[in-house]
């Protein structure tokens, strides 16, 4: 909703602007123009780009007109998680929960959790490594290590739609100039009719630089950051999960690890150390 709230602002602003000082938006009515700057930015993409990544920017580009779900109340119940699932482990040891790992999505302890079970990444990223933990003779620093090289990989991978849209970006004002190049092109090759003609044919081509400069910083250039913010939320969620799980493997209580993990949080979705401690009570008594 903000992005269409952002994109409002910049239509007002720049095209209200234009209307205050006397312009007539019929001017820059180009629909050629706007052919031509986003029919090559859309074939620089698909030049550009493999199949994976126009794939994957496709499929995050819609995000972008969704709230971020990464709030406290999500954070609050991925804790409640971890919280049972490592006192389960220190109660009855590694075995008890094997089968819970191997099957999430039908067991008891995370069907309490919808909102984690639904999310993909982080459901088998926990699960590899409590799988791990359960088959496996690691020590905590080369799980740290093997969880460090996982998120670093996740995270490059993510990041590659917010750069591909930037790249877009930066290229749409050298396309407003090439449009407005055969704009002026067009107009020298029509020197020959009456001034006030030729006068709107050079404005025309103006209106192709507009254009270009407006799309790349007004509407397309933000979104490369939006999809980029959104990223390193989904990043932080992972990274949660590694402090707690390894604060569990040096021994530490469950209620001891789900604060190391409440540390690593945002300032803006960190739960309180209270409200932490009120929501695990509440979750072991259902």
């Amino acid at each position: 909703m903000l992005v269409l709230v952002g994109y409002l602002v910049v239509a007002a602003s720049v095209f209200g602007g234009f209307l205050l000082a006397g312009g007539h938006l019929a001017a820059l009515l180009q629909p050629v123009e706007l052919l031509m700057i986003g029919g090559a930015a859309l074939g620089a993409f698909l030049v550009g780009n493999s199949s994976k990544v126009i794939k994957a920017t496709l499929k995050a580009l819609p995000t972008v007109l969704k709230g971020s779900k990464y709030s406290k109340a999500l954070y609050l119940e991925l804790f409640a998680l971890l919280y049972e699932i490592l006192a389960k482990v220190r109660k009855e040891g590694l075995m008890a929960i094997e089968s819970d790992v191997d099957t999430p999505q039908e067991s008891p302890l995370f069907t309490k959790y919808p909102q984690i079970l639904s999310d993909h990444h982080v459901i088998e990223f926990l699960t590899d490594y409590l799988r791990i933990m359960v088959g496996g003779n690691l020590n905590a620093f080369e799980i740290e290590n093997l969880m460090d090289n996982e998120i670093e990989t996740h995270h490059h991978e993510g990041e590659v739609p917010a750069q591909v849209i930037a790249k877009m970006g930066d290229a749409m004002p050298a396309f407003g100039i090439v449009a407005a190049v055969m704009g002026v092109v067009h107009t020298m090759e029509s020197v020959g009719i009456p001034p006030a003609e030729l006068g709107i044919l050079i404005a025309h081509a103006l209106v192709g630089t507009f254009l270009g400069i407006l799309l790349a910083y007004g509407f397309v250039g933000p979104l490369s950051t939006l999809l980029e913010q959104k990223h390193n939320e989904g990043t932080k969620l992972l990274q949660c999960v590694k402090v707690t799980l390894l604060s569990s493997l040096n021994g530490y209580a469950p209620q001891v690890a789900v604060e190391f993990g409440r540390k690593v949080l945002y300032s803006t979705e960190r739960p309180t150390f209270l409200e932490l401690e009120e929501h695990v009570k509440q979750s072991k008594s259902k």
